[in-house]
């Protein structure tokens, strides 16, 4: 698949996802098979203002490529000079986020707010596609509640301002992430354009993803939530997509290997009194359906070292619980 000028080995995208596609994970998820890395959001407003709580959030290692930096904000003149500034820094693609569903992004204007101003949401795209030569894309949702479903139109709207690609989330913003994604509306907006259409949206195994491109024809895959704690999703997908065969769900071998890699990357990268607890979401997510997983969850929670971290790893590997 090609978005712009960047050509992705396979359909498969990781989802942007604050909190969780970090550096180490996506490291994890590119080793897995993921056609395409989505970072962390990051606010336009808080890069121009030069906030260094901002800069890790701009990290990308060579091993990534391609990876999308994805912005927020609602300023077009804003969003369009912040674009300029960090072309340089090697991010492939530049995402601007229009599904957001968080309040504290929404009360803001920004994030799926812009789903109830197309013609702001046009602008913002029209204007960062002039500012930069690398490719744009947007990420948008069904539509912002069920009175005001506009995917299609703002679909268009992007495809018109010179988007290279649109993901469309099958929630609106008022669902957040409950019920079940309408892929119907995903399969009307690549009807509707020409651009590449990434579908997002309840795609948690093989089966899913295959029957997402049957039922909508979408150029592309979004993962989100189903690859916390999962990387291995990404290799599963690409198998059956290839071939119509499957890999084995990992092991608990391999499901603790892989915990030991994230939280020694995790804590090289964040440090052990950051690393650790960011660990304790992913290691609930790796376990969890496990024997003993609430155990582990509540002696993760009090440990305060790698060697206690990885002790207390070990011995639910073993099932000394």
């Amino acid at each position: 698949m090609r978005i712009g000028n960047v050509t992705l080995e396979n359909r498969l995208a990781l989802a942007p996802m604050a909190g969780v596609t970090d550096l180490p994970f996506r490291l994890l998820c590119k080793e897995q098979g993921a056609g395409l890395l989505c970072m962390e959001m990051v606010s336009a407003k808080a890069l121009s203002y030069h906030n260094k709580n901002t800069e890790n959030l701009l990290k990308i290692h060579e091993r990534e490529h391609p990876v999308s930096l994805q912005l927020f904000g609602s300023d077009p003149e804003l969003m369009s000079e912040v674009a300029k500034e960090i072309e340089d820094r090697p991010f492939d693609i530049l995402d601007i986020n229009m599904g957001c569903p968080m309040p504290k992004i929404v009360n803001n204007g920004e994030g799926s707010a812009l789903l109830k101003q197309p013609e702001l949401a046009a602008e913002i795209i029209r204007k960062m596609v002039r500012a930069i030569k690398k490719p744009v894309t947007v990420k948008i949702r069904k539509g912002f509640d069920d009175n005001h479903i506009n995917a299609v139109e703002m679909a268009k709207r992007a495809e018109d301002a010179g988007a290279a690609a649109i993901a469309v989330h099958g929630r609106t913003r008022e669902q957040y992430y409950s019920g079940r994604a309408d892929w119907e509306i995903i399969r009307q907006v690549k009807e509707a354009v020409s651009i590449p259409v990434i579908g997002n949206g309840d795609v948690d195994s093989p089966q899913a993803a295959r029957a997402l491109i049957d039922q909508t024809g979408c150029d592309g895959i979004m993962i989100g939530r189903a690859a916390q704690g999962n990387p291995w999703i990404f290799a599963r997908i690409c198998k059956f997509l290839e071939t119509g065969t499957e890999i084995p769900e990992p092991s608990l071998e391999e499901v603790c290997d892989m915990m030991l890699r994230h939280a020694r990357e995790q804590l090289q990268y964040k440090g052990d009194y950051t690393g650790i607890r960011e660990m304790r979401k992913h290691i609930s997510w790796y376990t969890t359906g496990y024997p003993h997983s609430a155990r582990l969850r509540a002696k993760i929670n009090s440990v305060e070292s790698q060697e206690e971290l990885e002790e207390v790893i070990g011995r639910f590997r073993q099932g000394d619980f």
